[in-house]
């Protein structure tokens, strides 16, 4: 959007996220009471954390705290608003990627160098999800999404070095029920990546980083998935992880932190100082995003609340 003026700043030592002044305006559209374009005429992006090697799947606990990965130095980082600096969640983490929280507490995180979905209860007790296909090592779990009512999804595409060592002959996408069950959704051409839900959970977004696109897929009560469609093409830049927001708008790293309308229209890209990464809704009130992007991590108050998928 031309004419847009945004600011960036960080967020001073000890200071709390619940005193960030971020100003978004929000147009809403008439017709048919539907959220149409955000005009974002005025906000402030601060880094709130940095020093990092690559961050990675930013996760917000309803105990109040976000949790982000580094990588390449396996370890995942538990920033609390109003402490001066993150502190270490797990070490040794088996090159963690995305994680995600349930409505129990319990995380779950794609382990990139284990090859891996996990799930740790609140007493850090690790359960394996899934690590292997038809016999065969998964090939790098991402990023991953849970559903309301338990049901899990998650990407395993191969970047780098994990594509010397694939097992499987494909990329794939993943479904496992509340009972364990795993079913494999979709085998894309090209590597399927960040992975989302509309607000209602009956649609699940994957983004696909070789063909630039964002899937779609609808959702039915028992989690299974149907009638897979592009929804956006031409994506500007590589996506990698999404958000969505309680009205249904789709966030997703690229070359700038891209937001889309549920329709897939192209609403705002928000630049950054560093290519995003990933991105999730949390704080209070749901309605700060964060992004990872690269060696630090960003905040920014929206006029909007982040989807509750919890």
């Amino acid at each position: 959007m031309s004419g847009a003026r945004r600011e960036t700043g960080t967020i001073p030592g000890s200071a709390s996220l619940l005193w960030v002044s971020v100003r978004v305006l929000i147009v809403t559209l008439a017709a048919c009471g539907l959220l149409g374009a955000q005009d974002f005429s005025d906000y402030k992006i601060l880094k709130i954390a940095a020093g990092y090697t690559f961050t990675e799947g930013p996760a917000w606990s309803r105990d109040g705290y976000l949790l982000f990965s580094d990588i390449p130095a396996a370890k995942i980082w538990k920033f609390i608003p109003g402490v001066e600096k993150p502190e270490l969640f797990r070490a040794d983490s088996n090159g963690a990627n995305g994680n995600a929280f349930d409505r129990k507490g319990r995380l779950y995180t794609c382990e990139g160098r284990g090859r891996r979905l996990i799930r740790m209860d609140k007493k850090g007790r690790v359960e394996v999800l899934l690590d292997r296909w038809e016999g065969k090592r998964l090939n790098a779990p991402n990023d991953v999404v849970v559903r309301r009512d338990g049901h899990v999804y998650f990407t395993d595409p191969a970047f780098g070095r994990a594509q010397d060592t694939r097992e499987l002959d494909f990329y794939g996408v993943y479904h496992i029920t509340p009972k364990g069950e795993a079913e494999l959704i979709a085998r894309p051409e090209g590597r399927p990546n960040g992975i989302g839900l509309s607000p209602d959970g009956r649609i699940l977004y994957v983004s696909n980083t070789d063909e630039r696109r964002l899937y779609a897929y609808d959702l039915d009560g028992k989690g299974r998935a149907s009638n897979e469609r592009v929804l956006i093409e031409g994506i500007d830049g590589p996506p990698d992880g999404i958000a969505v927001d309680e009205k249904g708008n789709i966030y997703i790293a690229a070359n700038g932190l891209a937001i889309y309308s549920p329709a897939g229209e192209l609403v705002h890209t928000m630049e950054l100082a560093e290519r995003p990464s990933n991105c999730a809704f949390g704080g209070p009130d749901l309605s700060i995003l964060f992004i990872t992007a690269r060696t630090s991590v960003y905040a920014v108050r929206l006029g909007v609340k982040g989807a509750l998928q919890y």
